[in-house]
């Protein structure tokens, strides 16, 4: 199976993000997905800066594909997922249907996870359109997935979206300014002073979930990593980890060594909790509330 690094999904500063794109390119990573999918107003990279960072990528050599929003919201948005869709270099993910459109019957891409991929019927009209892989849903459980996979052209790729916190929901309103008592227009941008999202609480003082601007997240941390065995017999091709403010390259090294069993996932798993942001969750594989986490059995 391949190795995926999602998109950064916060709002962090330039630095940061250039910094984080190096140890990316010295990482046992095989496909990178980059570009802002949450927010139009993040502007800490430009899609000039992106395509270039794309670029190097792919001379360290990485498969490359560059992410689309998942809500459009102005004309603005529009200009420059045209300019994504048609940058005529590198794969493209498409998670809204305006950038679907815009790819259909053009040039191959992935189907992200926020387009909602739940039957045959769907999957088979993606691969018509021209997708080479579909990233499958963050709440599809391990049966959803094995009754989808007897459907699946033999030449388009699954995908799961293996660690990190999940993206839940997203929305037209911006939950950090208003939590920070300020209108979406006129955030100053405060997204940035949360890298790995604003934490939000039940009155019983229990992590609930994440607020990262317009986007909704799971508080716990979703993790497969004793799963990967599983998935490769499915025939799932690609896993992905989503990028947290730390300790992602060292989330990446374990994963790669769990796939060319070096490591095994017990281990890996006792190591990976002293990386995480939060507990680990892995309750929509197994078809049960998200927030759960189920033991691991070996097969015997």
């Amino acid at each position: 199976m391949k190795l995926a690094v999602g998109p950064v999904l916060y709002y962090w500063e330039r630095e940061r993000l250039l910094e984080f794109y190096e140890e990316v390119a010295a990482s046992p990573a095989d496909v990178v997905y980059l570009g802002e999918a949450v927010c139009s107003r993040r502007h800490s990279l430009r899609l000039d800066d992106w395509l270039g960072l794309a670029q190097r990528l792919a001379d360290a050599g990485k498969e490359v594909v560059l992410s689309t929003q998942a809500l459009l919201e102005s004309e603005s948005d529009l200009k420059t997922l045209r300019r994504i869709t048609g940058n005529g270099h590198f794969a493209v993910e498409a998670n809204d249907l305006g950038a679907l459109g815009l790819l259909a019957g053009k040039v191959p891409f992935v189907a992200g996870p926020h387009l909602n991929t739940y039957n045959p019927q769907t999957l088979a009209l993606l691969a018509e359109l021209g997708a080479r892989r579909w990233v499958i849903p963050v709440e599809m459980s391990r049966g959803a997935l094995e009754q989808m996979l007897p459907h699946c052209p033999g030449d388009m790729e699954t995908e799961v979206f293996a660690y990190g916190r999940l993206p839940l929901a997203f929305s037209a309103r911006c939950f950090t300014a208003r939590h920070h008592n300020l209108p979406k227009d006129d955030c100053r941008f405060r997204c940035m002073e949360h890298p790995d999202g604003l934490g939000l609480k039940t009155r019983e003082g229990q992590p609930f979930l994440v607020l990262n601007g317009t986007q909704t997240q799971s508080a716990s941390v979703y993790s497969l990593i004793h799963e990967l065995a599983a998935m490769g017999g499915l025939g799932v091709k690609v896993v992905r980890v989503s990028p947290q403010a730390r300790h992602t390259g060292e989330i990446v090294r374990l994963f790669r060594d769990c796939l060319e069993e070096r490591t095994g996932p017990e281990a890996a798993a006792a190591e990976m909790a002293r990386l995480m942001p939060d507990q680990a969750c892995n309750g929509y594989w197994h078809g049960k509330p998200g927030q759960e986490q189920h033991r691991w059995m070996a097969a015997p």
